[in-house]
């Protein structure tokens, strides 16, 4: 199973983990790291290393070789993303930033079960939420691969096997960056204030959603701080965010065109708006290029603060049956000057 950034998922955890499920009336509990035995810690720290180590080294088959039957069937997607992500951190420095040891042995059969890890009330308690677990003993490790260009997060479940055993292999995978164009979310979610108290909502809420993909290691994991986060999040989303089912109409120079998604992407650790419309039919590439630049200087002029937030914008030209026949990526500082190509004008 892997998840990493906005997609990418196998089997197994994949379609197991995520948010919002009742607390069970069975006893499961969670151990953080600094309650943990010394024994406890040091073979759950140990075997995340190695699994980390082999990811570093592009080693997948030995990733595979400590994995779990059920995902190490299906692998593909997990090896994808090592080979993926070997360059990057090949020569990082790797330390475990989080361990959570999950007990759900006394179950009978798998159940939606939430771990609550630390002390309640308190901002440094972790709730873990994981829906049809089947009984066992899991853990989920945070592993840190810094010292590099582009830092990531390594984010593994682990699970007991066999069972009361020293032994504890990949049961799910996940990757998310530490830092985007050299920032981290701390930064990111500075930012998203700032730009809601000056009520531009459309940049506030992109910057809040990179703070939330920087500082939630996966998205079954929750916390005081990351709680507060996510609400800060939805109090600033703006209605007008287009969607496949609720497009948006954006007046330009070029005419009226509907955007059906806005969303974030970031290329060479650049963060570009990433922006798909619905074009014309039978668009020739002079007017696709006049329609899309024309989209771009319509959102700045809607939207000025996206222009200091982002490093460019990616403008797709959707056009019936889903082909997109044109794109276009700009800097945030060419678009306003921008105009067709020479000899393109209508």
């Amino acid at each position: 199973m892997v998840c990493r950034r906005r997609s990418i998922g196998l089997s197994f955890l994949v379609c197991l983990l995520s948010l919002g499920f009742a607390a069970p009336a069975f006893a499961v509990s969670c151990v953080t790291q600094s309650q943990m035995k010394p024994e406890q810690r040091t073979i759950l720290a140990q075997s995340a290393q190695m699994l980390a180590a082999n990811v570093k080294n592009g080693n997948a088959a030995g990733v595979q070789a400590q994995t779990i039957p059920a995902v190490a069937s299906n692998f593909r997607g997990i090896a994808n993303t090592i080979q993926a992500m070997n360059a990057s951190i090949q020569r990082a420095t790797l330390t475990v930033d989080q361990l959570y040891l999950l007990d759900a042995s006394d179950m009978k059969a798998p159940q939606d079960t939430e771990f609550f890890c630390g002390v309640a009330g308190s901002p440094l308690t972790v709730t873990v939420t994981i829906p049809s677990l089947p009984p066992g003993k899991y853990a989920l490790a945070v592993v840190h691969a810094t010292g590099v260009e582009h830092p990531q997060q390594l984010s593994m479940v682990l699970q007991n096997d066999p069972p009361n055993s020293a032994v504890w292999k990949l049961a799910g995978f996940f990757t998310r960056p530490m830092t985007i164009d050299g920032h981290d979310g701390l930064w990111f979610w500075r930012q998203a204030r700032t730009y809601a108290a000056q009520k531009d909502a459309w940049t506030a809420w992109f910057d809040y959603k990179e703070a939330r993909l920087l500082l939630q290691p996966v998205d079954f994991l929750s916390s005081p701080n990351l709680q507060k986060l996510q609400k800060e999040t939805e109090e600033t989303q703006p209605s007008e965010v287009p969607s496949d089912t609720q497009p948006v109409l954006l007046h330009t120079a070029a005419g009226q065109f509907q955007l059906t998604d806005v969303h974030v992407g970031d290329f060479n650790n650049q963060m570009d708006l990433i922006v798909t419309y619905n074009a014309p039919p039978n668009l020739n590439p002079v007017q696709a290029r006049q329609q899309v630049v024309a989209v771009m200087q319509a959102l700045l002029e809607q939207h000025p603060g996206l222009a200091t937030a982002f490093h460019g914008m990616w403008v797709h030209a959707s056009a019936p049956g889903g082909q997109s026949p044109f794109a276009l990526e700009l800097p945030m500082n060419q678009i306003q000057s921008a105009a067709p190509a020479p000899g393109e004008r209508s």
